[in-house]
């Protein structure tokens, strides 16, 4: 068995004996029509959406934040971690993915906690900042790595001590330790791990994983007072 088969092979092996709900036709189905629209494959996998909801329930947030929607897949793990009063804002720049994430989080009957808004997350986010509504429990940063050091300026902004900040494929196949790499998704990802390393309000740290997605890993900020 290769490398890359071993770690599907494992990720499966996890999700049988640890997602042990009854099959979920709403997370099926979101990744089937995302499949279907010709949205890329890249949601989070089930362990992994799995890990973003036990994050959200350990950290009891009642409002989360999620920078990059795609077809909705981690919004509904993270939509149903929310108590009954809870609220989810999703930003997604592609109108076709954001239509796609509707249906998929109207299915999954979260259409009343959650609310997606379609354009530039850089747009979006001053927008969220001038509607001074209270801060975000939690903030999932899920989009394009380039501007992965924003993201995490501004997640800092729209959040309160004790909030927990998620960035998502912070390894990138092991490339964000190469010097030489000047990709600049790789240039990004370690701009945003420098904000999180010096930034006197922050704390975190950094996993690498592997799995069903190849090789990759998140980071972990906790914001402080």
């Amino acid at each position: 068995m290769g490398e890359s088969q071993l770690w599907h092979a494992v990720d499966g092996y996890f999700a049988d004996r640890l997602l042990t709900e009854a099959p979920d036709e709403a997370l099926t189905a979101a990744l089937r029509d995302s499949d279907a629209a010709g949205l890329p494959p890249i949601s989070v996998s089930p362990v992994a959406g799995k890990l973003l909801q036990l994050l959200a329930q350990v950290q009891g947030a009642r409002s989360i934040l999620e920078i990059g929607t795609l077809g909705g897949y981690s919004t509904i793990w993270l939509g149903r971690a929310l108590p009954a009063d809870g609220r989810l804002i999703s930003l997604e720049y592609d109108t076709r993915h954001a239509e796609v994430a509707v249906r998929n989080i109207a299915r999954a009957g979260l259409a009343r906690q959650v609310e997606v808004r379609v354009g530039a997350a850089l747009d979006s986010l001053p927008a969220l900042a001038d509607e001074n509504m209270p801060p975000f429990d939690l903030v999932f940063i899920d989009a394009d790595k380039v501007n992965n050091p924003h993201y995490v300026e501004w997640a800092l902004r729209l959040t309160g001590a004790g909030a927990l900040i998620v960035l998502d494929n912070v390894v990138r196949g092991g490339r964000v330790a190469d010097p030489a790499n000047t990709d600049p998704d790789v240039v990004g990802t370690r701009a945003a791990l420098d904000v999180i390393g010096s930034h006197p309000r922050l704390t975190g740290t950094a996993i690498q994983t592997v799995g069903t997605k190849g090789y990759d890993g998140f980071a972990l900020a906790r914001v402080l007072a």
